[in-house]
Protein backbone atom coordinates (compact mmCIF):
# COMPACT_ATOMS: atom_id res chain seq x y z
CA UNK A 1 0.00 0.00 0.00
CA UNK A 2 1.34 3.58 -0.68
CA UNK A 3 1.62 6.23 1.71
CA UNK A 4 0.78 9.80 1.87
CA UNK A 5 2.08 12.67 4.41
CA UNK A 6 -1.43 14.62 5.49
CA UNK A 7 0.03 18.45 3.80
CA UNK A 8 3.06 19.58 6.47
CA UNK A 9 2.07 17.57 9.57
CA UNK A 10 4.68 14.72 9.24
CA UNK A 11 1.77 12.49 9.72
CA UNK A 12 2.36 9.29 7.65
CA UNK A 13 -0.97 7.47 6.62
CA UNK A 14 -2.10 4.40 4.14
CA UNK A 15 -2.97 6.68 0.77
CA UNK A 16 -6.60 4.86 1.24
CA UNK A 17 -7.63 5.08 4.90
CA UNK A 18 -10.84 3.57 6.34
CA UNK A 19 -13.97 5.20 7.44
CA UNK A 20 -15.41 2.74 10.48
CA UNK A 21 -19.10 4.20 11.37
CA UNK A 22 -20.98 2.52 9.44
CA UNK A 23 -19.68 -0.78 11.22
CA UNK A 24 -21.95 0.56 14.43
CA UNK A 25 -24.03 3.78 13.42
CA UNK A 26 -26.02 5.62 10.36
CA UNK A 27 -26.09 2.87 7.73
CA UNK A 28 -28.51 0.57 8.85
CA UNK A 29 -28.52 -2.01 12.27
CA UNK A 30 -24.97 -2.52 13.87
CA UNK A 31 -23.49 -4.86 12.22
CA UNK A 32 -21.79 -8.03 13.68
CA UNK A 33 -19.28 -7.49 15.82
CA UNK A 34 -17.19 -10.75 15.54
CA UNK A 35 -17.13 -10.16 11.64
CA UNK A 36 -16.40 -6.08 11.85
CA UNK A 37 -13.12 -7.34 14.06
CA UNK A 38 -12.17 -9.38 11.91
CA UNK A 39 -12.59 -6.94 8.81
CA UNK A 40 -10.30 -4.25 10.77
CA UNK A 41 -7.60 -6.33 11.36
CA UNK A 42 -7.74 -7.46 8.09
CA UNK A 43 -7.24 -4.12 6.74
CA UNK A 44 -4.65 -4.06 8.44
CA UNK A 45 -3.15 -6.73 6.79
CA UNK A 46 -3.86 -5.09 3.59
CA UNK A 47 -1.65 -2.34 4.02
CA UNK A 48 -4.41 -0.39 5.78
CA UNK A 49 -2.86 2.36 8.90
CA UNK A 50 -5.83 4.70 9.19
CA UNK A 51 -8.86 4.47 10.70
CA UNK A 52 -11.80 6.98 11.75
CA UNK A 53 -14.20 7.09 14.54
CA UNK A 54 -16.03 9.38 16.51
CA UNK A 55 -17.59 8.75 20.06
CA UNK A 56 -20.41 10.19 18.46
CA UNK A 57 -20.96 6.87 16.06
CA UNK A 58 -23.39 5.03 18.69
CA UNK A 59 -22.97 6.70 20.45
CA UNK A 60 -19.75 5.60 21.58
CA UNK A 61 -20.36 1.94 20.54
CA UNK A 62 -18.32 2.71 17.11
CA UNK A 63 -14.97 3.95 19.42
CA UNK A 64 -15.32 0.61 21.30
CA UNK A 65 -15.15 -1.28 18.61
CA UNK A 66 -12.10 0.11 17.48
CA UNK A 67 -10.28 0.05 20.11
CA UNK A 68 -10.93 -3.61 20.77
CA UNK A 69 -10.19 -4.25 17.15
CA UNK A 70 -6.97 -2.49 16.88
CA UNK A 71 -5.69 -2.74 20.28
CA UNK A 72 -3.17 -5.83 19.71
CA UNK A 73 -1.62 -3.59 16.15
CA UNK A 74 -2.29 -0.39 17.86
CA UNK A 75 1.92 0.39 16.77
CA UNK A 76 1.00 -0.42 12.59
CA UNK A 77 -2.05 2.48 12.69
CA UNK A 78 -2.98 5.77 12.86
CA UNK A 79 -6.67 5.94 14.62
CA UNK A 80 -8.38 9.36 14.22
CA UNK A 81 -11.64 10.07 16.30
CA UNK A 82 -13.88 13.68 16.62
CA UNK A 83 -15.14 15.97 19.73
CA UNK A 84 -17.80 18.34 19.30
CA UNK A 85 -21.34 16.91 19.78
CA UNK A 86 -22.95 16.46 23.50
CA UNK A 87 -23.65 13.02 23.38
CA UNK A 88 -26.14 13.19 26.29
CA UNK A 89 -28.76 14.41 24.05
CA UNK A 90 -30.26 11.00 22.05
CA UNK A 91 -28.83 11.17 18.46
CA UNK A 92 -31.88 11.01 17.24
CA UNK A 93 -32.66 14.44 17.55
CA UNK A 94 -30.45 14.74 14.89
CA UNK A 95 -33.34 13.97 12.40
CA UNK A 96 -35.41 16.44 14.03
CA UNK A 97 -33.87 19.50 15.80
CA UNK A 98 -30.20 18.88 14.51
CA UNK A 99 -27.77 17.37 17.22
CA UNK A 100 -26.70 19.53 19.86
CA UNK A 101 -22.85 21.20 19.76
CA UNK A 102 -20.80 21.27 22.84
CA UNK A 103 -16.75 22.13 22.22
CA UNK A 104 -15.92 24.22 25.12
CA UNK A 105 -12.83 23.38 26.33
CA UNK A 106 -13.72 21.74 29.46
CA UNK A 107 -15.45 18.80 27.26
CA UNK A 108 -12.89 19.01 24.72
CA UNK A 109 -10.31 17.42 27.52
CA UNK A 110 -13.42 15.04 28.94
CA UNK A 111 -13.95 13.46 25.51
CA UNK A 112 -10.06 13.04 24.99
CA UNK A 113 -10.23 11.24 28.46
CA UNK A 114 -13.19 9.22 27.47
CA UNK A 115 -11.90 8.04 23.76
CA UNK A 116 -8.72 7.40 24.90
CA UNK A 117 -10.41 4.68 27.16
CA UNK A 118 -12.94 3.12 24.17
CA UNK A 119 -9.52 3.34 22.11
CA UNK A 120 -7.76 1.18 24.49
CA UNK A 121 -4.49 3.49 23.98
CA UNK A 122 -2.77 6.17 25.72
CA UNK A 123 -2.93 8.74 22.28
CA UNK A 124 -5.25 9.82 20.06
CA UNK A 125 -3.13 10.53 16.63
CA UNK A 126 -6.15 12.72 15.39
CA UNK A 127 -8.30 14.83 16.87
CA UNK A 128 -10.83 16.58 14.97
CA UNK A 129 -13.28 19.39 15.59
CA UNK A 130 -16.80 17.31 14.55
CA UNK A 131 -18.28 20.35 13.31
CA UNK A 132 -18.19 24.11 14.28
CA UNK A 133 -19.45 25.14 17.33
CA UNK A 134 -20.76 29.06 16.90
CA UNK A 135 -20.68 29.41 20.52
CA UNK A 136 -17.13 28.77 21.15
CA UNK A 137 -14.34 30.72 19.52
CA UNK A 138 -12.20 28.67 17.48
CA UNK A 139 -9.15 29.67 19.48
CA UNK A 140 -10.56 28.25 22.17
CA UNK A 141 -11.23 24.98 21.33
CA UNK A 142 -7.26 25.10 19.13
CA UNK A 143 -6.11 26.21 22.23
CA UNK A 144 -7.74 23.15 24.16
CA UNK A 145 -6.48 20.88 21.68
CA UNK A 146 -2.87 22.02 22.37
CA UNK A 147 -2.62 21.56 25.74
CA UNK A 148 -3.59 18.12 25.39
CA UNK A 149 -0.77 17.54 23.02
CA UNK A 150 1.72 19.02 25.65
CA UNK A 151 0.32 16.70 27.67
CA UNK A 152 0.89 14.02 24.95
CA UNK A 153 -2.40 12.36 24.86
CA UNK A 154 -2.79 13.98 21.49
CA UNK A 155 -0.58 13.94 18.52
CA UNK A 156 -2.81 16.10 16.04
CA UNK A 157 -5.29 18.30 15.60
CA UNK A 158 -8.11 18.36 12.92
CA UNK A 159 -11.35 19.71 11.53
CA UNK A 160 -14.17 18.33 9.95
CA UNK A 161 -16.38 20.72 7.71
CA UNK A 162 -14.90 23.80 8.61
CA UNK A 163 -14.99 27.75 6.61
CA UNK A 164 -11.79 28.53 5.45
CA UNK A 165 -11.62 31.58 8.25
CA UNK A 166 -11.86 29.04 11.01
CA UNK A 167 -9.30 26.91 9.49
CA UNK A 168 -6.81 29.61 9.37
CA UNK A 169 -7.85 31.24 12.35
CA UNK A 170 -7.10 27.77 14.48
CA UNK A 171 -4.32 27.14 12.43
CA UNK A 172 -3.26 30.20 13.54
CA UNK A 173 -3.35 28.23 17.42
CA UNK A 174 -2.47 25.17 16.70
CA UNK A 175 -1.32 23.96 13.41
CA UNK A 176 -4.05 22.13 11.67
CA UNK A 177 -2.76 18.37 10.27
CA UNK A 178 -5.97 17.81 8.59
CA UNK A 179 -9.06 18.61 7.40
CA UNK A 180 -12.24 15.92 6.69
CA UNK A 181 -14.70 17.38 4.33
CA UNK A 182 -17.36 15.09 1.91
CA UNK A 183 -15.02 15.27 -1.53
CA UNK A 184 -16.15 13.47 -4.79
CA UNK A 185 -17.31 13.45 -8.41
CA UNK A 186 -20.56 14.07 -6.61
CA UNK A 187 -19.84 16.65 -4.48
CA UNK A 188 -17.01 18.91 -5.55
CA UNK A 189 -17.50 22.24 -3.05
CA UNK A 190 -14.00 21.55 -1.65
CA UNK A 191 -12.56 23.22 -5.01
CA UNK A 192 -14.34 26.31 -4.89
CA UNK A 193 -11.69 27.77 -2.41
CA UNK A 194 -10.52 25.15 0.39
CA UNK A 195 -8.35 23.27 -1.69
CA UNK A 196 -6.48 26.04 -2.51
CA UNK A 197 -6.70 27.29 1.26
CA UNK A 198 -5.05 23.93 2.02
CA UNK A 199 -2.25 23.70 -0.16
CA UNK A 200 -1.46 27.30 0.68
CA UNK A 201 -1.50 26.40 4.84
CA UNK A 202 0.21 22.98 4.39
CA UNK A 203 -3.16 21.08 5.41
CA UNK A 204 -3.91 17.46 4.15
CA UNK A 205 -7.64 17.18 3.26
CA UNK A 206 -9.59 13.18 4.23
CA UNK A 207 -12.52 13.21 1.78
CA UNK A 208 -15.33 11.35 3.85
CA UNK A 209 -18.39 9.51 1.53
CA UNK A 210 -15.44 9.45 -1.31
CA UNK A 211 -18.22 6.86 -2.73
CA UNK A 212 -21.23 9.12 -2.61
CA UNK A 213 -22.67 7.18 0.77
CA UNK A 214 -22.40 4.53 -1.86
CA UNK A 215 -23.80 6.05 -5.01
CA UNK A 216 -21.04 6.16 -7.17
CA UNK A 217 -20.59 2.25 -6.77
CA UNK A 218 -22.92 1.56 -9.42
CA UNK A 219 -25.05 -0.43 -6.89
CA UNK A 220 -28.06 1.56 -6.87
CA UNK A 221 -30.53 3.45 -8.65
CA UNK A 222 -34.30 5.06 -8.62
CA UNK A 223 -35.84 1.46 -6.57
CA UNK A 224 -33.43 1.38 -3.78
CA UNK A 225 -34.88 1.40 -0.93
CA UNK A 226 -33.36 2.26 2.94
CA UNK A 227 -34.00 1.02 5.70
CA UNK A 228 -35.32 3.44 8.37
CA UNK A 229 -32.12 3.08 10.56
CA UNK A 230 -30.45 4.03 7.69
CA UNK A 231 -29.82 7.95 7.06
CA UNK A 232 -29.62 8.12 3.78
CA UNK A 233 -33.61 7.57 3.97
CA UNK A 234 -33.93 11.22 5.24
CA UNK A 235 -31.17 12.55 2.82
CA UNK A 236 -32.53 14.88 -0.51
CA UNK A 237 -30.01 13.44 -2.83
CA UNK A 238 -31.19 9.76 -1.92
CA UNK A 239 -35.01 10.30 -2.99
CA UNK A 240 -36.23 8.11 -6.08
CA UNK A 241 -36.36 11.38 -8.25
CA UNK A 242 -32.42 12.42 -7.20
CA UNK A 243 -31.19 9.02 -7.68
CA UNK A 244 -32.77 8.80 -11.42
CA UNK A 245 -31.66 12.14 -12.17
CA UNK A 246 -27.82 11.43 -11.10
CA UNK A 247 -27.69 8.23 -12.58
CA UNK A 248 -25.60 9.96 -15.61
CA UNK A 249 -22.67 10.01 -13.28
CA UNK A 250 -22.67 6.95 -12.22
CA UNK A 251 -22.93 6.14 -16.10
CA UNK A 252 -19.78 8.36 -16.62
CA UNK A 253 -17.84 6.24 -14.15
CA UNK A 254 -19.07 2.86 -15.74
CA UNK A 255 -17.90 3.71 -19.33
CA UNK A 256 -14.16 4.76 -18.13
CA UNK A 257 -13.88 1.92 -15.48
CA UNK A 258 -14.76 -0.36 -18.68
CA UNK A 259 -11.75 1.02 -20.53
CA UNK A 260 -9.87 0.46 -17.33
CA UNK A 261 -10.77 -2.87 -16.23
CA UNK A 262 -12.28 -1.46 -13.19
CA UNK A 263 -15.32 -0.70 -11.54
CA UNK A 264 -16.98 2.23 -11.23
CA UNK A 265 -16.17 2.77 -6.93
CA UNK A 266 -12.26 2.51 -8.17
CA UNK A 267 -12.42 5.04 -10.58
CA UNK A 268 -14.13 7.72 -8.24
CA UNK A 269 -11.22 6.67 -5.41
CA UNK A 270 -8.27 7.06 -8.07
CA UNK A 271 -9.66 10.13 -9.02
CA UNK A 272 -9.99 11.75 -6.07
CA UNK A 273 -6.47 10.29 -5.28
CA UNK A 274 -5.49 12.00 -8.76
CA UNK A 275 -6.48 15.34 -7.76
CA UNK A 276 -3.57 16.14 -4.76
CA UNK A 277 -0.61 14.03 -3.41
CA UNK A 278 -1.92 15.29 0.36
CA UNK A 279 -5.54 13.86 -0.28
CA UNK A 280 -6.62 10.66 1.75
CA UNK A 281 -10.18 9.42 1.16
CA UNK A 282 -11.43 7.08 3.95
CA UNK A 283 -14.20 4.97 2.66
CA UNK A 284 -16.47 3.20 4.83
CA UNK A 285 -17.42 -0.92 3.99
CA UNK A 286 -19.04 -3.42 5.98
CA UNK A 287 -18.05 -6.38 3.40
CA UNK A 288 -14.55 -7.93 2.54
CA UNK A 289 -14.79 -7.60 -1.26
CA UNK A 290 -15.61 -3.96 -0.91
CA UNK A 291 -12.23 -3.37 1.26
CA UNK A 292 -10.02 -5.04 -1.26
CA UNK A 293 -12.13 -3.13 -4.16
CA UNK A 294 -11.47 0.05 -2.61
CA UNK A 295 -7.90 -1.13 -2.29
CA UNK A 296 -7.46 -1.68 -5.62
CA UNK A 297 -7.87 2.24 -6.55
CA UNK A 298 -4.71 2.81 -5.05
CA UNK A 299 -2.96 0.86 -8.06
CA UNK A 300 -5.37 2.43 -10.70
CA UNK A 301 -3.37 5.07 -12.56
CA UNK A 302 -5.06 7.66 -14.82
CA UNK A 303 -3.54 9.72 -17.19
CA UNK A 304 -3.98 13.81 -17.27
CA UNK A 305 -6.47 12.61 -20.49
CA UNK A 306 -8.72 10.56 -18.65
CA UNK A 307 -8.56 12.97 -15.82
CA UNK A 308 -9.80 15.76 -18.51
CA UNK A 309 -12.04 13.45 -20.11
CA UNK A 310 -13.86 12.19 -16.61
CA UNK A 311 -13.97 16.21 -15.81
CA UNK A 312 -15.28 17.47 -18.86
CA UNK A 313 -18.16 14.95 -18.37
CA UNK A 314 -19.01 15.18 -15.25
CA UNK A 315 -18.88 19.05 -15.74
CA UNK A 316 -22.08 18.56 -18.03
CA UNK A 317 -23.84 16.78 -15.50
CA UNK A 318 -25.89 18.88 -12.46
CA UNK A 319 -26.24 16.79 -9.51
CA UNK A 320 -29.78 16.70 -8.12
CA UNK A 321 -30.70 17.22 -4.53
CA UNK A 322 -28.82 18.66 -1.17
CA UNK A 323 -26.65 16.33 0.36
CA UNK A 324 -28.45 17.16 3.73
CA UNK A 325 -31.59 18.23 5.08
CA UNK A 326 -31.02 22.12 5.98
CA UNK A 327 -30.60 21.46 9.99
CA UNK A 328 -27.68 19.53 8.95
CA UNK A 329 -26.34 21.53 5.78
CA UNK A 330 -26.28 24.39 8.31
CA UNK A 331 -23.37 22.70 10.76
CA UNK A 332 -21.34 22.69 7.55
CA UNK A 333 -19.11 25.61 6.17
CA UNK A 334 -18.46 27.76 9.06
Amino acid sequence: MQKRILGKSGLEVSALGLGCMGMSFSYGPPKDKRSMISLLRTAVERGITFFDTAEVYGPFTNEELVGEALAPLRDRVVIATKFGFDTSVDPRAMKGGGPVLNSRPEHIKEVAEASLKRLKTDVIDLFYQHRVDPDVPIEDVAGAVKELIQEGKVKHFGLSEAGIQTIRRAHAVQPVAAVQNEYSLWFRRPEEGLLQTLDELGIGLVPYSPLGKGFLTGKMNETTTFDSTDFRSSLPRFTPEALKANQALVDLLGRIAAEKKATPAQIALAWLLAQKPWIVPIPGTTKLNRLDENIGAVALELTNDDLREIDSAAAQIKVEGARYPEKLEQLTGR
